[in-house]
């Protein structure tokens, strides 16, 4: 019997469908961090490069054939994930610190909310809709204008007709269906941000600029704030400032707060998100929509995102059923910061009460008496430059990209309450401060003094953290601590925070044009052109950045206000997250990363003018930094050494001048590092 030829039409419908749907651009990216996965892991899974992923995010290209289906099977699969632990039963993790986060975060059985004026690509929303459920189908923000627009990431488009802030609010909680889901299984989802233009600042009766410089707050006494007190909603103790917070208590399992952005009253300062604030209303929303995606939706300053990120990414607690009763309660979250607790007392800055408690008011603490780990600020004595050296026409900058990032990366940190120990055994596994003597390490005077934020050598016994005590073992020498307050609950607090910063950095420099695994040359070439190529991606880097240092530097968060005394406590103590032992330890490690590639170099002959934080100077032959950093004989970078890259930990080229301009500076006492750039580096968040 002869064999029957297939049907065509029978063997293309067995293929399945070819055009499957998918999700708008952004979110697919929010879709992937949410669930913790890198680009890298992506494109392996989908058997595609980690640019074709990038360029699917970003909506420049789209997938086609078998890997759209499978890339549609893959978000298709975490949405579902993603929305079965928002739904678990368990109890929320209560929280910490303000009294809206107390509340539970399921929105679950919010209304689904509608855009009243769909994008263009009405079909694609649709698509989205239907992969992320009816949450936060809108994305996490909105930038609303005065004409009743309200302008989400990814082209959606809201009308809002109320016009006093009671209302707004309302609507948001309830028909803008705006949010992100949480970073962690035991955190909170993202409140809805409502970020308010100077035209729609005046539609709810909010003044053009905030009378109060002091305070940054609006009165009590303002009609709006007595509209939202007249309909039951409240505002967390630092007020109605540029970024308030606005809440009720949890109703029926649901969170119930929204918070606002005010643009006229410098919410985004220029600082960390440049011209933000100058944007087009749907270009602004995008630009914040990609950071929320990448870093975490935007609840204030870029250094309150940085502490905040530490919570979400690591919640202090977890639910925990009492075996007994079969009942769930809070507990502690191990590896997490789960109480606040006061510092050691060479931890503490000045005003602490347990400084005050020991030492007179106006009392200048010795090194013996502070710990003192800050950043290099370090420039070398000019009468040290040799004939050699002198001969170079120039002076060239190197920048290690995201330092203090890539300083917490795997940095054990102290958990817990410090423990007083005399005489200790010093041991580079234990967190903590360590009073002991270095003075006698003898140090080469071209480089920085590694013990020493000046780069001069200690007069004496001096406190330390942790990774500054290794250093000096890793030189060769055995520290004989006279005491210590050591941490021995400790862990990789950080890990998961450098983890997601790091890829959003490199995600949003791929963006820019600037990939890893680029030639050197290559990699110079983009980094030169890198800020014009997409200038609110631009925006995007700049606040990442600034959400690093912001983050570690909010560790240490110093009382503020005209009317605080020396002695009293100040509310970011009662934080678990205010430590500045774990801030003292990134910049130790920071420091020590710097000078350790220095010594590398050094060993090659070649010896830094001035060192600023992260940035060397080097006079060289060239101007550019492949004339400066040396190579093994194999013509690969010095192991070791600085090596020009894109990733945390790698350098940039800071910039070029000329040897007489170097020369120039140190002989006024200028650091040429601040400098090289064409401005300061320092101010400008470098």
């Amino acid at each position: 019997m002869a064999s029957r030829t297939p049907d065509p039409v029978d063997a293309l419908l067995k293929t399945g469908p070819r055009r499957v749907t998918l999700p708008e651009p952004a979110q697919r990216e929010r879709l992937r961090t949410a669930y913790g996965l890198s680009r890298s892991e992506v494109a392996d899974a989908l058997g595609v490069a980690r640019t074709t992923v990038a360029s699917w995010e970003s909506g420049r290209s789209e997938p086609q054939g078998a890997p759209r289906a499978a890339y549609a099977r893959l978000l298709d699969g975490i949405a579902a994930q993603l929305a079965g632990q928002t739904d678990d039963a368990q109890p929320e993790t209560p929280a910490q610190e303000s009294a809206p986060q107390t509340a539970p975060s399921d929105w679950s059985e919010q209304p689904a909310a509608q855009p009243s004026r769909p994008r263009p690509d009405t079909a694609a929303h649709h698509d989205a809709e239907s992969v992320t459920g009816p949450r936060f189908t809108n994305g996490p923000l909105a930038v609303l204008d005065g004409d009743g627009n309200a302008y989400c990431p990814g082209g959606i488009v809201l009308d809002y007709t109320t016009a006093d802030l009671p209302s707004l609010v309302n609507w948001a909680l309830t028909q803008a269906h705006l949010g992100a889901p949480r970073l962690h299984r035991h955190g909170k989802d993202a409140d809805p941000l409502l970020v308010l233009t100077a035209t729609a600042a005046a539609r709810l009766g909010l003044p053009a600029e905030l009378e109060d410089r002091r305070g940054l707050r609006l009165p009590d006494n303002h009609p709006v704030v007595r509209q939202l007190t007249r309909a039951k909603w409240q505002l967390t103790r630092r007020g109605f400032g540029p970024w308030p917070r606005i809440y009720r208590p949890a109703h029926d399992g649901r969170r119930q707060c929204v918070q606002l952005a005010i643009l006229p009253w410098g919410a985004l300062d220029s600082r960390a998100w440049q011209n933000a604030d100058q944007l087009p209303a749907p270009e602004l929303a995008q630009a914040l929509g990609d950071f929320a995606a990448r870093v975490i939706v935007p609840r204030g300053s870029t250094a309150v995102c940085g502490l905040e990120l530490m919570t979400a990414l690591r919640p202090p607690t977890r639910p925990v059923k009492d075996p007994a009763t079969g009942t769930w309660t809070s507990g502690p979250n191990p590896g997490a910061l789960t109480q606040a607790v006061d510092p050691a007392p060479p931890e503490a800055p000045d005003e602490h009460p347990v400084v005050t408690a020991v030492h007179p008011r106006g009392h200048q603490r010795t090194p013996a008496e502070v710990l003192d780990e800050e950043a290099f600020e370090w420039i070398r004595d000019p009468e040290q430059l040799t004939d050699d050296e002198c001969a170079k026409p120039f002076a060239v900058g190197i920048d290690v990209n995201m330092a203090f990032a890539a300083a917490a990366n795997r940095l054990t940190v102290g958990l817990g309450a410090p423990v007083h120990v005399r005489h200790p055994r010093f041991d580079k596994k234990v967190p903590g401060s360590w009073l002991v003597d270095l003075s006698h390490i003898p140090i080469d005077p071209r480089l920085p003094n590694p013990f020493t934020p000046h780069g001069q050598r200690p007069e004496g016994p001096a406190w330390y953290s942790t990774p500054t005590v290794a250093y000096a073992t890793e030189l060769g020498y055995d520290p004989q601590p006279l005491e210590a307050w050591l941490r021995p609950d400790h862990g990789p607090y950080l890990d998961a925070w450098y983890t997601r910063l790091r890829d959003a950095y490199l995600a949003t420099m791929e963006l820019l044009g600037v990939t890893t695994g680029m030639n050197e040359q290559d990699f110079l070439t983009a980094m030169a052109q890198h800020k014009d190529a997409d200038p609110a991606q631009s925006i995007v880097l700049c606040a990442i950045k600034a959400t690093v240092k912001g983050g570690i530097g909010k560790l240490r968060e110093r009382p503020q206000g005209a009317g605080y005394r020396p002695g009293e406590r100040w509310p970011a103590l009662e934080r678990p997250t205010w430590r500045p032992d774990i801030r003292a330890a990134v910049i130790a490690a920071a420091r020590v990363n710097m000078h350790r590639k220095m010594l590398k170099l050094a060993a090659t002959g070649l010896y830094p003018v001035a060192v600023l934080s992260d940035c060397a100077v080097y006079l060289s032959d060239g101007p550019s930094p492949l004339d400066v950093l040396p190579y093994a004989p194999d013509g690969k970078p010095l192991p070791g050494g600085f090596r020009l890259g894109v990733s945390p930990g790698m350098v940039k080229h800071e910039g070029t001048r000329s040897l007489m301009w170097a020369v120039k500076m140190l002989d006024e006492g200028h650091n040429p590092a601040r400098h090289i750039k064409g401005a300061d580096a320092a101010a400008a968040g470098e």
